[in-house]
């Protein structure tokens, strides 16, 4: 009859011979043979994992670069002309409201996944105020095409040609920028100095790799420093970009205008303290407007009030002509 060890050996498939030679090794050579396929086991299940996380995280990253086009309907009462303003390589849409020959005017530049509709609370409240305003698509988004969104690579070119199309068409006027997340980043991603007069950056992110942390430390949590790499590491391959030319930080202290920053005490995508650092880095004369209760959303609606208080009086501050009231 077998011995355990013996059966444990023929499990295992070690020489048989040993066993019955009563050899003292054979315990551990049954020990060592455990340990091997352990870590064999061990390793198959990492690299499958690894695999798994490398394709979810490729998926991902489709998705977040994937176009977003799609028609962008004037809404009713809206009076702005429809425009389109030759780009780099494409033409860009955009709505123009121009209230008159004195008027300064504000760009008004939408964040990730929206288009220009997202703006037209903004122009309208800009309008009763005396402001000009030109509202646009970026490229890959709402009615400007493109292969990829680009997270303000190649969106920068887009606020630059916007820019001049504005001091082309109303020459003279004093010219602002509003840039919600994305659009903010693609206002500090542009060559500087800026050419604006007065800049508003609402919940605009300093690096692109925390950016990209804090949104999947939301919904993975503990994952997100493992994952993170993971789509970091696809920005060169797919779009030709460095993680080092994602850092709008660098740039906004070389803008050549006054700037706003805007940011809601509850955002996680870009959270208080990145907005803090964003902030300590722009020159001045600059401000802060921290939205006690906001998290990453439109500050215009969350706060109208407030929103007038600071965003607007900043721009009617730094913007000022004749034909522009003040807040109150």
């Amino acid at each position: 009859m077998q011995t355990c060890a013996c059966r444990k050996a023929d499990i295992l498939h070690l020489p048989y011979s040993a066993c019955i030679a009563g050899s003292p090794n054979l315990e551990q050579k049954i020990i060592l043979a455990v340990r091997k396929r352990t870590l064999i086991g061990l390793a198959v299940f990492v690299l499958a994992l690894m695999l798994v996380l490398a394709a979810s995280a490729w998926v991902v990253g489709s998705k977040l670069i994937e176009p977003q086009n799609h028609r962008v309907v004037l809404p009713v009462g809206f009076a702005a002309e429809s425009v389109s303003i030759p780009g780099s390589g494409h033409d860009i849409a955009g709505w123009w409201v121009n209230i008159g020959s004195g008027s300064p005017v504000v760009l008004l530049v939408h964040g990730l996944g929206a288009d220009r509709s997202s703006m037209v609370s903004r122009a309208e409240l800009l309008k009763r105020r005396g402001f000009s305003t030109l509202l646009i698509d970026l490229q890959a988004e709402g009615e400007t095409r493109g292969n990829a969104i680009t997270l303000g690579h190649l969106e920068s070119a887009d606020v630059v040609a916007a820019r001049d199309w504005v001091e082309q068409t109303a020459p003279g006027r004093k010219i602002g920028v509003i840039g919600t997340s994305l659009g903010g980043a693609s206002v500090l991603l542009a060559p500087q100095p800026s050419g604006f007069d007065a800049v508003v950056l609402e919940s605009v992110y300093p690096r692109i790799g925390r950016a990209v942390e804090n949104r999947i430390r939301m919904r993975l949590g503990p994952l997100a420093p493992v994952l993170t790499p993971l789509l970091l590491i696809q920005l060169e391959p797919r779009l030709q970009i460095a993680v080092s030319d994602l850092e709008p930080i660098r740039w906004i202290g070389r803008m050549g205008a006054p700037v706003l920053v805007a940011a809601g005490s509850e955002d996680q995508h870009t959270t208080l303290a990145e907005s803090r650092e964003l902030f300590a880095a722009a020159a001045q004369p600059k401000s802060l407007w921290v939205v006690a209760g906001a998290a990453h959303q439109d500050l215009l609606e969350y706060d109208p009030t407030a929103y007038e208080e600071h965003v607007v009086d900043f721009l009617r501050r730094h913007l000022a002509a004749e034909g522009v009231s003040g807040t109150h």
